[in-house]
């Protein structure tokens, strides 16, 4: 893949960019721009597999992507329920793209719930492809149909595409040793099959997967496989699919290099090994299993031969304890969690903070408070983050803006926890998460140097001539203290939770030196050196959009829009939120307005107008979704005319 970004406009709808009528009943084949699918059916249906492997062949041809998991928290929810609805929607293109899309413009719905909890995204004349073997009357009215969505009108805007797809998969999968329970298991793939007819994506991929998958039982990989071929089999020969449809790669989207499709926690994951590579420390992670960060946990118990050390606690507490002796112990320690294992975490990222050692403490943001909406995103604990422990406990904080930034931001944290011997803690969210987009594999000579040096030796010399080593005797520039490793001879030194002596590390509770401790560690995440933040300002706009995290996408989307309407506006996007970037409070002052939108009610508008006395206006959303590129737009738009 070669050559520069484009930057397009993200449009509502994909647009016909050409088409090929062949003779001889030969189907049409429309091209298109870009395209957004969503798949539909129960938890138990494999929507998510299915919008998995269609994703990983949309990556392999080569379309920029971007994906939107949704999904119920209960494990089983009750089957052909509205509660239990499971969906996944992809959205790729040939050209450069940012959001999974606001509308679908194919929707596959399994069942009469998927349908009805999904036909309100639909603009009219989208397709509607439905398994016609589900509408039965009972399972129509267990969503609140009184007559059937088929046939009574209710769909004549749209391109209603009736299939039974049980029926189908079944009558495919008659020579094989199954029941009629378990070949309707493979309807999924029947499915994916006749989409992938549809947007003619590679199939050799998925045959592959399958194969792999289902190693143990040859005679299951070979029946998915006979209905993912009879599905494609099914698009070319039916009648009422007459035209597929192919949306080119994205060749002008990325710059050179080796790509593949990566999900946030992956790219996370993956950043967390390459950042204990880079430092030559070993990398424990101490968890407890929690959605939605558990597939952290997951990958990095698969990477023992990198000398990863996984360690599934009995609760959260005791993952950010064993996470936090492992600091003490010269390794490059981390915790993942979510918002409700943060409170729990509390108390020990306050000990981290006193013993001033490195910790990653990676939180997986979701819809709150307590419980809350398990498999929704959210943005609603950046004040958590920035003051959720007692006493002053200053802790830097930094957040990546897509799925493949998540590996950037994992080395990031690692360079400022080891610079500086702090706690950090990394906001994800679900949103980031779950979805995924292509990225870009870096070269080693890339990557940034992460090494420290642990105390050898004395490093202090008493009135009297002897050398001693004092723990929190501090690096001039950095404010960072001595890394020593227990075991060192000459090195021991006392730990804990009271207060420490300047430079001996002995306990204290004299005032003075409790007001010098305490604000010698304010100064050193104040002092922390980041990047100044980038302003993308081409007309001189008067309003400035500010965001943080995985709002990038969605606002970047709406800002596109605006400037090909002939809008002027600005945009800046945080990636440190503490200690934020030197120029903020300057970029800030120049524009008489500032709009932040966010996925909570407003935190990081909060944190900007105490610090920096701006009239920033909160642009707000708590609906356990991202924002949609075509609403922020319309949200701007007020901003700048008002």
């Amino acid at each position: 893949m070669t050559s520069q970004v484009s930057s397009p406009a993200e449009q509502t709808d994909g647009t016909v960019v050409g088409e090929q009528r062949k003779p001889g009943g030969v189907k049409d084949v429309r091209r298109l721009d870009r395209v957004i699918i969503r798949f539909a059916g129960d938890s138990g249906d494999g929507m998510q597999l299915t919008g998995d492997r269609f994703t990983s062949e949309t990556a392999s041809f080569g379309n920029d992507l971007s994906t939107l998991p949704n999904f119920p928290a209960e494990i089983r929810a009750p089957a052909g329920t509205l509660p239990g609805v499971s969906s996944f929607q992809l959205h790729f293109a040939d050209h450069d793209i940012l959001t999974p899309g606001d509308a679908p413009n194919v929707l596959v719905a399994m069942n009469p719930a998927a349908l009805k909890a999904n036909i309100g995204d639909l603009p009219r004349g989208a397709e509607i492809i439905v398994n016609t073997d589900e509408f039965t009357k009972r399972a129509m009215q267990k969503v609140g149909y009184a007559s059937s969505p088929l046939e009574d009108g209710s769909l004549d805007g749209y391109n209603l595409h009736p299939v039974p797809l049980t029926t189908l998969t079944v009558e495919a999968l008659k020579e094989f040793d199954l029941s009629r329970k378990e070949a309707e298991r493979s309807k999924n793939m029947f499915a994916l099959g006749l989409l992938s007819w549809m947007y003619h994506r590679p199939t050799e991929g998925t045959e592959k997967f399958l194969k792999s998958k289902f190693a143990k039982k040859p005679d299951i990989a070979e029946a998915n496989i006979a209905a993912f071929r009879a599905g494609w089999n099914f698009g070319e020969t039916t009648e009422d699919f007459a035209v597929s449809y192919e949306v080119a790669p994205a060749s002008k989207a990325f710059p050179v290099g080796t790509y593949r499709n990566i999900s946030g926690n992956l790219a996370l994951s993956y950043g967390l090994v390459t950042a204990s590579r880079q430092a030559d420390l070993p990398l424990f992670l101490g968890s407890y299993p929690i959605t939605p960060a558990s597939d952290i946990l997951h990958e990095l118990s698969k990477h023992k031969n990198f000398g990863v050390r996984t360690f599934q606690a009995e609760d959260e507490i005791a993952g950010i304890g064993a996470a936090l002796g492992a600091a003490f112990g010269g390794s490059l320690a981390v915790t993942t969690t979510s918002g409700p294992g943060v409170a729990l975490k509390s108390e020990t990222i306050g000990l981290a903070v006193s013993l001033e050692l490195p910790l990653l403490i990676v939180d997986i943001q979701r819809g709150g408070p307590s419980t809350g909406l398990p498999t929704k995103t959210e943005q609603a604990d950046l004040l958590q983050a920035m003051y959720g422990r007692n006493g002053e406990a200053p802790v830097p904080v930094i957040a990546p803006c897509t799925p493949a930034d998540c590996f950037d931001a994992a080395l990031e944290a690692a360079r400022i926890a080891l610079t500086y011997r702090t706690p950090v803690m990394l906001l994800s969210d679900g949103y980031l998460a779950n979805g995924s987009e292509p990225w870009r594999i870096p070269e080693v000579d890339e990557l940034p140097d992460l090494s420290v040096q642990f105390a050898s030796g004395p490093n202090h010399t008493l009135a009297d001539g002897t050398e001693v080593f004092w723990p929190y005797k501090r690096d001039p520039k950095t404010l960072a203290r001595p890394w020593a490793v227990p075991g060192t001879p000459g090195l021991e030194h006392r730990i804990g939770g009271i207060e420490k002596q300047d430079g001996t590390g002995n306990i204290s509770y004299d005032p003075a030196n409790h007001d010098f401790m305490v604000r010698t560690r304010q100064a050193k995440i104040d002092g922390i050196d980041v990047p100044d933040v980038e302003v993308d300002d081409p007309h001189g706009a008067e309003t400035l959009v500010l965001g943080w995290g995985s709002t990038y996408g969605p606002i970047t989307a709406a800002v596109r829009r605006l400037r090909a309407a002939g809008e002027s506006i600005a945009q800046a996007h945080l990636r440190h939120l503490n200690p934020f970037p030197r120029n903020l409070g300057t970029v800030l002052k120049r524009y008489p307005k500032v709009v932040i939108p966010e996925m909570n009610l407003g935190q990081l508008a909060t944190l900007v107008r105490a610090k920096y006395l701006v009239d920033a206006h909160s642009y707000n959303q708590v609906n356990g979704m991202p924002f949609k590129a075509e609403q922020l737009a319309t949200a701007l738009k007020e901003a700048i005319d008002g």
